[in-house]
């Protein structure tokens, strides 16, 4: 898929934050490792810390992604992601409207759509200029618990669309095989890579990266594996 290569995303891991299991003074070794291990996205999920801190994490985020040459998406919010200079923003069905968030962040900028498992929500998406949709939850989610559960038949069918297609939502690198041999091209996983210290969390990533390159059509040799 040529869409894929937009904007600089490539197939691959697609690593997400979360506070719970990322305190302030974990959270950049813990992306750090993810990144030697291979993370292609990075998306930054803060809910409940002030607006300073927000900030800060973010721009020091975006610094670190920066030097591997990897996207830092920023979740829900578009200024958070206007102000800290990451790649651009990703928004769920209650969130900013994606045209809204187009406007503010301008052409270059990723902005990504939680799809759910529902094809008319991606077709909404891709309409309005996604540059990749987000499927899920395929297994079961301490982040999203109460999310509604999506077959894997739909990432298949998602790609009528030619946008990259992410899978979200308990993903492990013991299950994601199915995801990517059923058409995802990132995976986003949020406990079952940032649970674990520093050295854990970077091998997890590359127990991804060897997942994609074994099962994804699209491999792009410029996705880290271990040496």
């Amino acid at each position: 898929m040529g869409e894929l290569n937009r904007k600089g995303l490539r197939p691959g891991l697609y690593a997400i934050t979360n506070s719970q299991l990322l305190t302030a003074d974990r959270l950049l070794p813990a992306v750090e490792a993810a990144l030697r291990g291979g993370a292609v996205l990075v998306q930054y999920r803060e809910k409940t810390a002030p607006q300073p801190e927000r900030l800060r994490q973010a721009r020091d985020l975006v610094a670190l992604c920066n030097s591997a040459r990897v996207p830092l998406i920023i979740n829900d919010d578009p200024e958070l992601a206007r102000r800290s200079g990451a790649a651009g923003v990703h928004l769920g069905q209650s969130d900013s409207s994606l045209v809204n968030a187009r406007q503010q962040l301008g052409e270059h900028a990723i902005i990504g759509a939680t799809c759910h498992a529902d094809l008319a929500l991606a077709a909404s998406a891709d309409r309005d200029g996604a540059d990749y949709l987000a499927f899920g939850r395929f297994f079961n989610s301490n982040t999203k618990p109460n999310a509604p559960a999506a077959d894997t038949s739909v990432l298949a069918r998602a790609r009528q669309f030619g946008r990259p297609v992410t899978a979200i939502g308990g993903i492990t690198a013991d299950n994601g095989e199915v995801l990517i041999r059923a058409g995802a091209d990132l995976l986003a996983v949020v406990g079952g890579l940032f649970d674990g210290d520093p050295a854990t969390i970077e091998g997890r990533a590359r127990q991804f990266a060897r997942l994609f390159a074994t099962h994804h059509p699209l491999f792009s040799s410029s996705v880290h594996q271990e040496s």
